[in-house]
């Protein structure tokens, strides 16, 4: 475990390579911010998207959450998805979820209780309207890991059908949505769907397995 002072140290020290490589390095962070990436993920400590994607600073805008849900009434994700479409203009959203995630493991297997519980009714959701294919996997972890796929699945369609993306695709937009998990076993990331202006949503069925 590691100390929150050597927090500040490795801070120097990133602070300080970046610097010897570009000397006006953190002048034009300063300059604002134009990525064409937002990632919606997980909160998980080991789930870290610009690392995993080797993406320098200023290339992301990030949101997380437990379970990377999509919910009506979040504000925040809203907020979010908002200013990364309408003022940054983004061109591609990302959902990813991973593989083991404890958060919909939860919503598979309860013991779950107070705002933790609330959350996760979202992806109790999902659960239930795949409830029979879940069952059909032999294994808790097959159980589990069709759950995480399945979430991203229904969490993307949800946030295609909200007014920030549909009004963005009306317009004419270059916007992409795209659905995918991170297997933590290999550190691969791994493509399940994605959504475009073009995209009929009601004939979008489920995506194969890839946390095989």
């Amino acid at each position: 475990m590691r100390e929150y002072k050597q927090l500040l140290l490795a801070n120097k020290a990133w602070a300080t390579e970046l610097i010897e490589e570009k000397a006006d390095f953190f002048e034009r962070q300063t300059a604002g911010q134009k990525p064409d990436f937002l990632w919606i993920g997980c909160s998980d400590s080991r789930v870290t998207p610009e690392r995993m994607t080797m993406t320098p600073p200023g290339g992301m805008f990030l949101h997380r959450n437990i379970a990377n849900l999509v919910h009506d009434d979040d504000l925040n994700l809203l907020s979010v998805v908002q200013y990364a479409v309408d003022v940054l203009k983004v061109r591609h959203v990302i959902l990813c979820g991973h593989h083991g995630c404890g958060g919909v493991q939860a919503a598979l297997l309860g013991g779950t209780s107070g705002p933790v519980d609330t959350w996760l009714g979202n992806a109790r959701d999902v659960l239930h309207r795949h409830r029979a294919e879940i069952d059909a996997e032999p294994t808790e972890d097959g159980k589990v890991n069709r759950l995480v796929e399945l979430n991203v699945r229904d969490q993307l369609m949800h946030l295609a059908r909200i007014d920030i993306i549909q009004n963005a695709f009306r317009e004419g937009r270059e916007l992409w949505l795209h659905g995918w998990v991170y297997d933590m076993r290999d550190g691969h990331i791994k493509t399940l769907m994605e959504i475009d202006a073009s995209t009929e949503l009601s004939a979008v069925g489920n995506p194969d397995k890839v946390l095989v």
